[in-house]
């Protein structure tokens, strides 16, 4: 038995729990995986918190909202993505102290050469500057992005990640949704990192005419499955990757981590497909037992 866990805020319908016990139960090693929730605790204290599930005995636990940053600091031994991003949603309890990983920033390099191969990302729209949005925009980093140009409404925000690339190599400008769109045809990307699309943010974050068989569109949105966004790429015939691959990929990125002294990376891979199959299909049409 192994045991994980995930400490946010709101985390009651997390659907990481049943991602990583499949994932366990694909490689036969029993998990046991506990949320805990800051929402309604009183002085909640978040290293008491991580603290206490080491001294439990647990192997490590996920991170998600408004804690990352603190994972980050936290952490005596930082991966690269944690590095990079600056926030971690992954702790490890290793022998040689506290482990940070950001398994957005690993999950989305996975879950887009599982789909685009070695093709180059090129010029990329990235909508929302957010955790989410700095995490993903640092992976493109990884994947051959000749420029990634930044839409977000909150400009100091836009601007500091804008910054943020530029000093890691990473070509970055912050653009308005008017030159976005007339520009949009000329490039090879379209990545939403916004909460538009989501079921309790619908719409679209873009107007897509410009989509094209050029582009190839990611959405960060996984509920439902098939946002706007994402449906009218297909119809403009663009490649896309969904948040659905997200989701799986960054869970087993972190199931990997956690398990890497018990099971080869080979042998967790083989089930990240029939996962995905899985959660597309239940978040189709969200209901209020599957919201994460």
């Amino acid at each position: 038995m192994i045991k994980l866990g995930l400490v946010g805020e709101g985390i009651a319908q997390s659907q990481s729990p049943d991602l990583h016990e499949r994932l366990g139960a694909s490689v036969g090693l029993p998990v046991r995986y506990d949320l805990v929730d800051s929402r309604g605790v009183m002085d909640f204290n978040f290293p008491s918190a991580i603290q206490t599930l080491r001294a439990e005995g647990y192997r490590g636990t996920n991170v998600t909202f408004p804690f990352k940053e603190k994972a980050a600091q936290l952490a005596e031994i930082r991966g690269e993505g944690v590095r990079r991003v600056g926030t971690a949603n992954t702790l490890l309890f290793d022998k040689d102290g506290l482990r940070a990983e950001n398994t957005d920033y690993t999950g989305f390099i996975s879950a887009y050469r599982h789909s685009f191969g070695d093709q180059p990302a090129g010029d990329v729209l990235l909508i929302g500057a957010g955790g989410v949005g700095r995490a993903v925009a640092c992976a493109l980093g990884e994947l051959a992005v000749s420029h990634i140009h930044i839409l977000e409404h909150d400009v100091s925000r836009a601007e500091s990640l804008s910054r943020d690339l530029n000093a890691m190599g990473i070509n970055a400008t912050c653009i308005t949704s008017e030159k976005a769109q007339r520009k949009l045809p000329h490039w090879q990307g379209v990545v939403n990192c916004s909460p538009i699309g989501h079921i309790n943010h619908p719409g679209c974050p873009i107007d897509t005419a410009g989509l094209g068989t050029q582009h190839w569109v990611f959405d960060a949105v996984y509920i439902p499955a098939h946002t706007e966004l994402l449906n009218a790429a297909h119809q403009a015939g663009a490649k896309t990757l969904s948040g659905v691959d997200l989701f799986v990929f960054q869970g087993v990125d972190a199931f990997r981590f956690f398990t890497a002294d018990h099971i080869a990376p080979e042998q967790i891979d083989s089930h990240a497909m029939p996962l995905r199959r899985h959660y597309i299909e239940q978040l189709v049409t969200p209901t209020a037992d599957n919201m994460p």
